[in-house]
């Protein structure tokens, strides 16, 4: 199996890069790629991390699932990028230096329509998904959440339309739920098809991979930014192992890799993934929940108080669900949520790409 450089033959691991455009110093940018090539054939699991550079537990979890023995626990091939933003990576930062957006939201979504020629961020997100789908069965995009938040597995909405009937989008979302089962974390279902697409997440590794490609793809967010956390990153390892051995491809368990399940769930009710409440009132914030508890519409979650210490306004959670994160720094503007948060959730998990279908 050949990926840019790194070239593997049955039973053998290798590594390598992928170039993907020059840079204006003469060299190209790489990506670092990873290929466990099994001895017997079976599906291709592609596993990404550090699409944005400050996010360290992903970048650690794509690169120890690979083990120098993996090759002969498999059958099929594992292929993983464990840096897709190296510009990010250079300086820490969420955001490469080719421009000030979302490197997240660059990947191809053939329904849209765009006058713009593309930009080297866009180029370089567009070659790495032909890539992935050129030989992807399913794929795991890892990443990292706030500070101290709670770790889960993000489950795209499954869109119709131009590019799929509404049975095809029912079996796509059948195999991805599959999936994203066997990861054992807690679930959440992807934000509603209208504010789904406003935000781009059509266009983001997974849900280009997913809802373009028609191959189960997800999100994987393993706690905090910046620092690798063991309890997540052995719980994303577990994570790609169940996903491994739910495709068929795991000929037994390897020593030294935890059960998946190491998180549980705050809350019985299926959940989607909800940024607020939102406070009304400047000020500076005193979050009264943490990342993990679960709350109820109408609890008091955050004050709101002044640079004095004055009490200003209260914020109310506007849902049953937990807390998933909370905001980072004191200072708060009319608008800002207070917290990132699983919300209860009985909206459908395909939906139709166009709300007036």
């Amino acid at each position: 199996m050949d990926i840019g450089t790194a070239s593997a033959a049955p039973g053998e691991l290798a590594r390598g890069h992928l170039e993907l455009t020059d840079l204006p110093t003469g060299v190209p940018e790489k990506l670092p790629v990873i290929v466990a090539n099994g001895e017997d054939e079976g599906p291709t699991l592609w596993i990404t991390g550090g699409v944005h550079g400050d996010e360290a537990t992903g970048v650690a979890v794509t690169q120890d699932v690979i083990r120098e023995d993996l090759p002969q626990r498999i059958a099929g091939a594992v292929v993983a990028v464990p840096v897709v933003n190296p510009a990010g990576l250079r300086r820490n930062a969420r955001h490469s230096y080719y421009g000030d957006d979302d490197p997240n939201r660059k990947f191809p979504d053939p329904e849209s329509d765009s006058s713009r020629p593309p930009e080297v961020q866009e180029r370089i997100d567009e070659r790495l998904y032909e890539e992935i789908v050129d030989s992807a069965d399913a794929l795991i995009d890892n990443h990292t959440a706030g500070v101290n938040s709670f770790p889960f597995v993000i489950r795209d909405r499954v869109l119709y339309g131009e590019r799929r009937t509404e049975a095809e989008a029912e079996a796509l979302a059948a195999d991805l739920e599959a999936l994203v089962e066997a990861t054992g974390l807690p679930l959440l279902t992807e934000y509603p098809a209208e504010e789904y697409v406003e935000q781009s997440l059509q266009r983001s590794t997974a849900g280009a991979v997913c809802n373009a490609a028609g191959i189960p793809a997800f999100t994987t967010e393993l706690g905090g930014h910046s620092v690798v956390t063991e309890a997540t990153r052995e719980a994303g390892v577990a994570a790609a192992y169940g996903v491994m051995d739910e495709l068929g491809m795991l000929e037994d368990w390897p020593d030294g890799v935890a059960d998946p399940g190491s998180f549980d769930a705050p809350v019985e009710f299926p959940v989607r993934r909800f940024r607020g409440p939102r406070t009304e009132t400047a000020g500076l914030v005193r979050h009264r929940v943490e990342a993990g508890d679960v709350v109820e519409a109408g609890e008091v979650v955050a004050d709101i108080v002044s640079a004095t210490g004055e009490p200003l306004d209260t914020v109310e959670s506007e849902h049953d669900g937990y807390v998933i994160g909370r905001k980072e720094g004191l200072a708060a503007y009319e608008g800002d949520a207070v917290l990132s948060m699983a919300a209860r959730d009985d909206g459908p998990l395909v939906a139709p790409r166009d709300a007036d279908e």
